[in-house]
Parts: structure tokens; sequence; C-alpha cells
């Protein structure tokens, strides 16, 4: 298998350590060489964070490269935007559309940006962009926001549905293995 970069993007708290790490395990189950790396940015407090995932037959680096990625899965729109640089033209930009708003936007000392698909579509060569928060069962429990869009990026990559749920039942608290369930399934049916 060629090597695969993807990074995963959003604020504290919207789960993108824990989607890396189901990605990585998956890729190791399927004896694949896997290095992350993870960027917290005042995460506790809604800030950036963002992790690497490099998959492949051999991996050196656990930082993608700017220009290199081939997947950005983003849980925010503006984060999206934000690591776009590190995406190559050729990429898939996997968005929910969801607008988290800065501190310095929440300050008034900035305004969110406008036209960040529009942006970001003429840039890359596939945007998949969904409104998470209206999918079901997404609208029930925001939290699974995360997983809703690892089903969507799952179901474009060359792994079979049941190793992804095996995966998760194994990286994800048991209380919550089948709500996070549901919402992946949401994700891999919505095309």
């Amino acid at each position: 298998m060629k090597k695969t970069d993807i990074l995963i993007a959003g604020v504290g708290g919207q789960g993108t350590i824990l989607t890396g790490r189901i990605i990585a395990a998956l890729a190791i189950a399927e004896g694949l060489d896997v290095k992350t790396a993870e960027t917290h940015g005042m995460a506790q407090r809604g800030g950036s964070v963002i992790t690497h995932v490099r998959l492949g037959e051999k991996v050196y680096s656990p930082l993608i490269p700017p220009g290199d990625g081939d997947i950005l899965l983003s849980f925010e729109k503006l984060e999206a935007l934000r690591w776009l640089p590190f995406l190559s033209k050729k990429g898939t930009v996997i968005v929910n559309t969801q607008e988290l708003e800065p501190l310095p936007v929440l300050t008034g000392s900035m305004e969110y940006p406008e036209g960040i698909l529009e942006e970001i579509e003429g840039k890359v060569s596939r945007l998949i962009a969904v409104d998470a928060l209206s999918v079901d069962p997404v609208t029930e429990n925001p939290r699974m926001v995360n997983t809703f869009l690892l089903g969507i990026l799952a179901k474009n990559m060359p792994y079979e549905m049941e190793k992804w749920l095996k995966v998760m039942e194994e990286e994800i608290k048991a209380k919550l293995v089948d709500a996070n369930k549901k919402a992946f399934m949401a994700g891999w049916n919505l095309q």
C-alpha cells in the first residue's frame, strides 16, 4: 500500500486525538507501519488541535510536511482552512461545516471569515462538506461529530467496515462504543 498522510484538525474536546488513535490502530491491525504526532494549542480552552497520522509499508517521520497530506479531516471549517497548507493539491478535505468561534472572534477583535468552503474548494481536488450536527445520531449527541466524520473517511479508504468497528470497540470506552458506532455508520452510509 502506498503511504497515506491524514491530518485531523479540530479544537480541544472534539476528539481529534481519539480519531487519530482509531486510524492508527486500524493500520497496525492491517500490518502497516504507522507514525503519529499531535499538537495541542491551548486545547482545554477550545484551541486548535492537530493530529498527524502517516501510514504505509514504511513511514520515516510522524510529521506531515506542508503540501504532502492526502486527506484533511476537519471537525470545524476554520480549522480546515488553517491546516489546508499541509494538504496536497490532489488532496481531499472532509469537513464539518460547523463554526466554533475562536477567542479573537469571541472577544470582538476579529470576525469569523466568510467564504471558507469556497476557498478550500478552489485549492483541493475533492471537498466533502457536511453539516454533521444536522445528521442523526449526531443531532442527539454532538460529541459524536468525530466518529461520524471518521465514518465518511473510512468509506473512502480500502478497509472493510467490520475492521473499523472492531478497532472502535478496542479504542473507545465500553459505555460509549454503541453511540460511536451509530455515528460512524451514519457517516459510512452518507454517500
